[in-house]
């Protein structure tokens, strides 16, 4: 069951509703995380140890994974989702997006 984890900068609307598409699912556990200092849940070497992918939301998040923890997604796959900041938490338009792009996982 692969371990997936999405992170954006606060963790309070795109990450948490990425997560919260894989509730329950039977294949996949999800978790998610912040980059900012006021994040709800903060990204961290053990959440990064714990996944098997990593998506982010933007690019500069991969940026800010890759200058903080450089050795804890040495061998990590990271995809970029390009989902700009313009959604609420569980936004329907959201949901859209992230299915379309987790087709795969989903």
């Amino acid at each position: 069951m692969p371990n997936l984890l999405f992170i954006c900068s606060k963790n309070q609307w795109r990450s948490p509703t990425a997560e919260l598409l894989f509730k329950n699912h039977p294949l996949n556990q999800a978790r998610s995380a912040g980059t900012g200092d006021k994040a709800r849940v903060k990204v961290s070497e053990k959440l990064l140890a714990w996944a098997d992918v990593v998506f982010v939301m933007e690019r500069k998040h991969r940026d800010i994974l890759r200058q903080r923890f450089a050795s804890a997604i040495a061998r990590k796959e990271i995809v970029v989702l390009d989902i700009e900041d313009n959604y609420q938490f569980n936004d329907p338009e959201l949901i859209g997006i992230l299915e379309m792009a987790l087709v795969d996982y989903l």
